[in-house]
């Protein structure tokens, strides 16, 4: 331990193990689910640009709700809105079970993306509930060490999900593993309702939803350290993620299977479980802006390699190596998000960073596919990398108190 560093400091609250237990669990039904919808179209379409439009359709609902929930995150009891959002995606996730059932409709994709769009629509309210939900959860100077736990249950259940969703599929079938789906959600309900209440901080609640709204974004937009963090990731994945075309990969060039495509999809996490364990114990304090700067740009390499990998392994293992550098990213951004941002505005704080980077993955899905139709399923991921190293030069030079910034 670094200083007397206490690696499991944050899990001494049982609020915030509980949140962790439902957090975790839902991310692995949403990701066992992205398998499943993702390779059932693909297996209709053959198409990657299909693939493209399951982000963009989970993306325009999420985006579009993003503000109002973030205003309700800070009106309104956090824990209340992730509950019912989280019973909405239950609710969609039912209909995907239906779908998945009914051969005769195998032949339709259209009831897969209304499922999907109907997953955006809870995500809409429930990314400014739950990221302003757990800071309320411990005291700011446990704020590292619960980003790092935060991000680390979420990339076991990213590793988790879809090595599970690729083996369910292959051995289950589309429409069991969709129940499996539906039965983690109830328990992700479960863990949501025994966490105690909290008091929500103190809102000035005269102002108007547009006046409220307003001030959120001015202060995030008059933060430069903050702004900066936020835009590096955003383009960061929105360029150089290549999770969307995995299962065009899968087939076309490494030509493995279903479950072949679950430990691809399942490959970052694991390399973000591994240094989330390093970080526990050596936390990015001291020069953690360019820690984080550094990180992107090896992201963008590892993209780059892993386009031009034909070998399963190779492949794996780049991809292995992108999730430790992303996952340094997402833990700095994450700490700078809830110690910059006061508690009674961070809800709106939250919408604004949902915006920006939460759904990066989805539109960035959708840049993926549309990149892959008219530069080639390869070239598209090249292009991508290349990008996000031009992003990280751009940022070094225009965010000088990112550059220097210790947490």
């Amino acid at each position: 331990m670094q200083n007397g560093h206490d690696p499991y400091a944050a899990l001494k609250y049982s609020g915030f193990r509980l949140f962790l237990l439902g957090k975790f669990l839902l991310t692995v039904a949403l990701q066992i689910q992205a398998i499943v919808a993702s390779w059932m179209i693909y297996k209709i379409t053959k198409d990657p640009f299909a693939l493209g439009l399951i982000g963009l359709t989970e993306a325009i609902p999420a985006l579009s709700l993003a503000l109002p929930g973030g205003f309700l995150a800070d009106r309104y009891n956090r824990r209340k809105l992730m509950l019912a959002s989280t019973f909405l995606m239950l609710v969609a996730s039912a209909g995907l079970v239906v779908y998945a059932f009914e051969d005769s409709l195998q032949m339709e994709t259209w009831p897969a993306y209304l499922v999907i769009f109907f997953i955006g629509l809870a995500r809409g309210f429930y990314n400014p509930a739950q990221s302003s939900f757990w800071g309320q959860l411990l005291p700011k100077e446990k704020y590292i060490n619960a980003s790092v736990w935060n991000s680390s249950l979420w990339q076991v259940g990213a590793v988790s999900g879809p090595a599970i969703g690729g083996l369910c599929y292959a051995w289950l079938g589309p429409g069991v593993t969709s129940i499996i789906v539906c039965g983690l959600m109830i328990v992700v309900l479960v863990c949501y309702f025994f966490i105690k209440n909290r008091p929500m901080p103190a809102a000035n609640r005269e102002e108007s939803i547009r006046e409220s709204l307003s001030k959120g974004i001015k202060f995030f937009f008059g933060q430069q350290i903050l702004l900066s963090a936020v835009s590096l990731d955003l383009f960061a994945v929105l360029f150089g993620g290549a999770v969307a075309l995995l299962p065009a990969f899968a087939d076309q060039v490494l030509h493995t299977g279903p479950e072949g495509l679950g430990f691809l999809r399942s490959a970052p996490a694991a390399g973000a479980v591994l240094m989330a364990a390093v970080m526990a114990y050596r936390p990015p304090s001291k020069g953690a802006g360019k820690l984080m700067l550094w990180c992107v740009g090896g992201f963008g390499l590892c993209m780059i390699g892993f386009a031009l990998s034909q070998n399963y392994f190779l492949s794996l293992g780049l991809l292995f190596a992108s999730g430790m550098f992303d996952n340094v990213s997402v833990v700095i951004r994450s700490t700078i998000l809830q110690s910059y941002t006061p508690d009674e505005m961070r809800g709106r704080v939250s919408a604004v960073n949902s915006i920006f980077v939460g759904s990066s993955n989805e539109i960035g899905a959708f840049e993926s596919g549309f990149a892959a139709r008219f530069l080639g399923l390869v070239n598209s991921v090249v292009f991508g990398g290349c990008m996000t190293l031009a992003v990280v030069g751009i940022t070094w030079k225009a965010a000088p108190k990112l550059r220097s910034l210790h947490l």
